[in-house]
């Protein structure tokens, strides 16, 4: 998938360890092999085949050579996971040094839930140096299952001891569930005369449902800016990205996103609203909307980045509903995936958003890099080349472009289409 490039804004690699002063890691430590049950695993360790096979990393740390400034936005799901409270309750104070993160099991829904989260921080807390309240720490994989918390407590060491500036790799493997492809971006951008760097990596492929933070995503720079305003920046940039992102319409217990700063690059503090500000907020809507497409893009199943832009609205709050409504809409979604523009499907979606809009001044435009084509006007369908259509449709980014005619507000939702293999996956996600 290209990336969104922004003009004062380049590219840079290293994810979570591109900002100067980030070291990350990610081990293996097997709590896949853990949640087995005993048969499974005598069956298993018969099988020559399965021990060879290559083990993925399921424990990942990042951290901080210094004290950070932190902020985080959560899930609004009324059931959430231990890992979401304890995290909550340590960035009280607005600050954080380092994250520990497992994938395979969730740590919701448990008795002993908060137990464990504490545990995981005092163990990563204990083997750095620092206090367990500095610690952020998340979850990610099955709900309902106790978190074992033995086969972290082994890995630790080797976690800690693999900590490096280029660690960035290991880290973002050992988030992925469902995911097929790693996901992480970092940009450059000037405070002044200080080069800062903001970089990010991200795990979300399904229950991915715009609501609050919508998905795991860490953050790391070095631009020097207070707690409050990180988390100014970090609210409203989640509100124009990950949280316009829909794969299947199930919100996550688990999700979060939170952004340590440093303060290495050697700016001067950010501490309200102006250029610097707007600069490094601008700096983390380029990261975030990288991370909010590549997540749409890998949706279970998908095979479809889809992205629908609503332009010429009365408010941005009609347009983002109307955007979202579209492509949250499984009728939609299993249109694109068959390339079939059935334009009615769009039409229907807008129709049931509790927004008011003139139905007589829409106009619907289809597009990918094999061109575009107008399928309706004036809240009617026009005579199109179907074939034509379905050229530019079994591209693999589409744009879906909708006029409302009564204003000048606009919004943008991403999602994907819906493939036979996100029932596969799901109806097999625990084996």
């Amino acid at each position: 998938m290209k990336l969104q490039s922004f003009q004062d804004y380049p590219f840079t690699e290293g994810g979570v360890c591109a900002a100067q002063g980030f070291k990350a890691n990610g081990v293996y430590c097997g709590l896949k092999h853990q949640e087995l049950s005993t048969a499974t695993q005598q069956a298993a360790a018969a099988n020559e085949a399965d021990d060879a096979a290559p083990k993925k990393n399921d424990l990942a740390m990042i951290f901080a050579d210094k004290d950070c400034a932190a902020a985080a936005v959560y899930t609004s799901n009324k059931v959430k996971g231990a890992p979401i409270v304890v995290t909550k309750a340590h960035l009280q104070n607005g600050k954080a040094r380092a994250v520990i993160v497992n994938s395979v099991n969730a740590n919701t829904c448990n008795a002993d839930g908060e137990e464990k989260a504490n545990a995981m921080c005092r163990l990563a807390a204990d083997a750095l140096g620092i206090a367990p309240e500095d610690v952020i720490v998340a979850s990610t994989g099955v709900i309902g299952q106790i978190l074992p918390i033995e086969p972290i407590a082994a890995a630790i060491p080797a976690l800690v001891d693999g900590l490096s500036y280029e660690g960035n790799e290991e880290a973002v493997h050992a988030i992925m569930t469902t995911d097929t492809r790693e996901k992480q971006v970092a940009v450059r951008f000037q405070i002044g005369k200080h080069t800062c760097t903001l970089g990010g990596m991200l795990k979300g492929s399904g229950m991915i449902h715009p609501n609050m933070a919508t998905t795991l995503t860490f953050l790391t720079t070095d631009c020097a800016i207070s707690p409050a305003m990180l988390q100014q920046a970090l609210s409203d940039v989640v509100r124009v990205t990950l949280n316009r992102v829909s794969v299947d319409g199930d919100q996550s217990t688990n999700d979060m996103v939170c952004v340590m700063a440093n303060g290495l690059a050697g700016n001067h503090e950010i501490k309200d609203e102006g250029k610097d500000y707007a600069v490094f907020r601008g700096a983390l809507y380029a990261v975030m909307l990288n991370l909010a497409r590549m997540c749409a893009a890998d949706g279970e199943g998908a095979t479809k980045l889809i992205e629908c832009v609503v332009s010429d609205a009365p408010d941005e709050k009609t347009a983002e509903t109307i955007a979202k409504s579209v492509i949250e809409s499984s009728l939609f979604k299993a249109a694109m995936f068959g390339a079939d523009a059935n334009w009615g499907r769009i039409a229907c979606a807008m129709g049931y958003s509790d927004c008011e809009y003139d139905v007589n001044k829409v106009h619907v435009d289809l597009a990918s890099a094999k061109g575009k084509i107008t399928v309706a006007k004036n809240g009617c369908g026009v005579p199109f080349s179907e074939d034509d259509a379905k050229t530019i449709l079994l591209e693999d980014e589409i744009q879906v472009l909708i006029s409302l005619g009564s204003g000048e507000a606009s919004a943008i939702a991403w999602g994907c289409d819906l493939t036979y293999d996100y029932v596969k996956i799901n109806g097999d996600y625990r084996s």
